[in-house]
């Protein structure tokens, strides 16, 4: 029994492999198992037209965009690693495609082949930053009016830009530029179960 679910999975990779290999060349994108889900790390040039053909291919149909999100690493060259999770009903099983990007970068929109990207990209745009090309209505969708910045950066202040409060004597809300200090913030991507590294390659 676990034999026959080990070959399907690699099975699945295979025929990801075959499909993806038809339409780009196979020495731009890798693709593994993690977890028990697939990924592939893919060039965001090649982002529209992957997801158009594992969404209609009939042995994948990966033809449910669950969700995408963003990682901020702003030391990186490439600051934002995106990540595309997609369903495949058929397959019982998600397919997770990773690319890396600057901040100068506009990716291409899904919201013509999966529609439920227009919110997701749109959440993407407001806390990250990250411009979507051809979407139909790119604007902010969770912070308020007017918002300034993009509260999901590394970079973004602890207590905000500004702050909406209660005017007595006007009798109605207001906003005003935060006036506390901020707080000094350095980004340590080491897990805390792995120690100081730096300490056990000096001794």
């Amino acid at each position: 029994m676990l034999n026959n679910k080990k070959n399907n999975k690699n099975s699945t990779l295979e025929e990801i492999v075959s499909c993806v290999s038809n339409i780009i060349d196979p020495n731009d994108f890798n693709a593994c198992q993690v977890n028990g889900n697939y990924e592939l790390h893919i060039n965001v040039k090649h982002l529209l037209k992957i997801s158009k053909v594992i969404k209609d291919f009939e042995k994948l149909r990966f033809n449910q965009l669950m969700d995408i999100t963003a990682v901020d690493f702003p030391d990186k060259e490439n600051r934002f690693e995106m990540v595309y999770i997609f369903l495949s009903i058929n397959l019982k099983a998600r397919l997770i495609i990773k690319f890396s990007i600057d901040e100068e970068i506009s990716i291409d929109s899904l919201s013509s082949v999966f529609p439920s990207s227009n919110w997701y990209e749109r959440e993407i745009w407001d806390l990250f930053g990250i411009s979507f090309s051809n979407h139909p209505d790119l604007r902010r969708i969770l912070t308020d009016y007017g918002f300034v910045g993009h509260p999901l950066r590394k970079d973004f202040p602890l207590s905000g830009n500004v702050q909406v409060k209660y005017d007595i004597t006007t009798k109605k809300v207001v906003y005003e530029p935060v006036k506390l200090t901020q707080s000094f913030r350095t980004f340590d991507f080491e897990s805390p179960w792995e120690g100081d590294l730096s300490k056990e390659n000096n001794e």
